[in-house]
């Protein structure tokens, strides 16, 4: 198909005027609306208004103006049809042989914190069913929406004289899946707020769903070298996160484990307010922490998190709550680690990094938006085959008040310090689970096993294998424990307080068998399962 007539009406004008010239020095007639009229005839290529062609001025603002039988019967007409030729002839129908849209930036005017007014205005109508007209005309009408694709037409035109039926799908398939990409984000929009504009607590889980991801990067391949990967972003997220960091150093590209990681560190250190808990740092390893503590500078922290299994720490993903120091650099440098994320980095703390060219460095460039955290990315997906899982994310604190204390003894001040602090690494424990912390450190962690006491016992062994002393530590378990068993081993160690969900048929049993330890024991009534 050799274009006789195009109809341009772009909001991204890039590369426009180029191409508008390189179609009309083919003999290509160039219809056009609005401001993209105005460019081209600037720039000295010859235009035919819109108006010109339907006979009918564009009224309401630009609301309405190629919403009109001229153009959409030029668009639509099937050329194999003799029945849509006699009809283009008798209304006085010109063909159009491409279009060349994109849409109203409406994802950056939400992003920009535009009033809903002006936001509304930006939801294209006229645009989105040109394109879908032309894409699903493809077979006689090529569909251009992306500036990119410019360059790949002049040059099929130029060289073969047409634009091929294999170009023209390509083409409609990208328009589709552009308009559905937009509906999508004007759907996501409209269900996080209320008809005021004004932003809603919960969102509606909706029927059917429509989510849409915008790609950051292909990945050299997925959990394993024989899967492909790659990494997508929702477009409204605005919170520190992995998705919107900025890697700053390394040279190999990230992994698809690697990103799913460094995720799991973040959002575990993210549980700890720096100003008021002090520095977090967190070592990840297969989605696992194998590390994690508190400390008064992000080298104190680093060490405490090290010391509970420098085995597994080797290859991991480290992550902080809180500026990275050249001390914390110096020592972390000293071991082969896969990533690092933090909120920012001292110069002198980048330097030292930078001298491991392996070491892929990523800065969430402070923690700006923490305070909305889930508000912009409120849902967790789980893929299963066929089918997608949908749940809010779980983002709930638990607060010392909310807590409540079932023994016959209290925590005492630091067991209280402990249990809040290991609740919040247990969290972040792929089920079953259970964490043991002294002094802020998670110094045991028993990870996904399938029952609860093998957990307890999991943790023990691997701190008895580095030589720490849990007497004295704390225990959380993220789900209630079904027998006294876990209690029983924990007792066997010196553990002295409990921290648990509670909710379990034999929570009587369980809780006698603290009281027969001397253990304090406190429900939250909050579980973390986490598969």
């Amino acid at each position: 198909m050799r274009p006789r007539r195009a109809l341009i009406s772009v909001s991204d004008k890039r590369g426009v005027v180029e191409f508008a010239k390189a179609l009309s020095d083919m003999g290509v007639e160039i219809v056009s609306t609005g401001g993209t009229a105005k460019l081209l005839r600037e720039s000295g290529i010859p235009v035919k208004e819109i108006s010109e062609l339907t006979g009918f001025p564009e009224i309401m603002e630009g609301r309405v103006k190629t919403l009109h039988p001229k153009v959409h019967g030029g668009i639509l007409a099937d050329r194999s049809k003799n029945e849509h030729i006699s009809a283009m002839e008798e209304f006085q129908i010109e063909p159009i042989d491409m279009v060349v849209v994109n849409l109203y930036p409406f994802k950056e005017t939400v992003k920009r914190g535009a009033d809903l007014d002006e936001i509304i205005e930006n939801i294209d109508i006229g645009g989105p069913t040109m394109v879908r007209a032309a894409a699903k005309n493809f077979k006689h009408v090529a569909i251009v929406t992306d500036p990119a694709d410019y360059d790949k037409v002049v040059k099929e035109l130029k060289e073969k004289g047409e634009i091929s039926l294999k170009t023209r799908f390509y083409l409609a398939r990208k328009a589709f899946n552009l308009t559905a990409h937009y509906d999508a984000l004007i759907s996501e929009f409209l269900y996080s707020i209320d008809e005021t504009g004004k932003k809603v607590e919960c969102r509606e889980l909706p029927n059917p769903l429509t989510i849409t991801f915008e790609k950051v990067q292909d990945l050299r391949y997925g959990e394993n070298p024989h899967q492909r990967g790659a990494f997508y972003r929702e477009v409204f997220v605005d919170e520190p996160c992995v998705s919107l960091s900025e890697k700053v150093h390394g040279e190999k590209e990230l992994s698809f484990n690697n990103i799913y990681d460094l995720d799991g560190a973040f959002n575990l250190v993210l549980e700890f307010d720096p100003k008021s808990d002090g520095v977090a740092c967190a070592i990840i390893k297969h989605a696992n922490p194998c590390g994690v503590a508190l400390g008064s500078t992000p080298q104190e922290a680093y060490e405490k998190a090290l010391k509970v299994d420098p085995l597994s720490a080797f290859g991991g993903i480290i992550a902080f709550n809180s500026k990275v120091t050249k001390e914390a650099a110096e020592l972390i440098i000293q071991r082969f680690f896969e990533c690092i994320i933090a909120p920012e980095y001292q110069e002198e703390a980048l330097e030292v990094l930078k001298t491991k060219k392996n070491l892929r460095v990523l800065t969430t460039k402070g923690l700006k938006g923490l305070e909305r955290r889930g508000e912009t990315s409120p849902f967790d997906y789980r893929r299963v085959v066929g089918g997608l899982l949908v749940q809010d994310r779980d983002l709930i604190t638990v607060l010392p008040e909310k807590l409540k204390v079932v023994t016959d003894r209290e925590p005492t001040q630091k067991e209280w310090e402990d249990l809040l602090f290991a609740f919040k690494v247990v969290k972040w424990v792929k089920s079953n689970s259970v964490v043991y912390a002294k002094d802020k450190v998670a110094v045991g962690i028993g990870v996904g096993q399938t029952s609860r006491v093998d957990s307890a016992r999991c943790a023990i062994e691997k701190a008895q294998m580095v030589g720490i002393d849990l007497s004295g530590a704390v225990m959380a378990s993220e789900a209630f424990f079904p027998f006294r068993d876990s209690v029983d081993e924990a007792a066997k160690v010196g553990i002295t307080a409990i921290i648990q969900p509670g909710g379990s048929i034999r929570d009587k049993e369980v809780i006698e068998a603290a009281n027969e330890h001397n253990m304090a024991m406190v429900f939250t009534g909050v579980r973390h399962f986490r598969h």
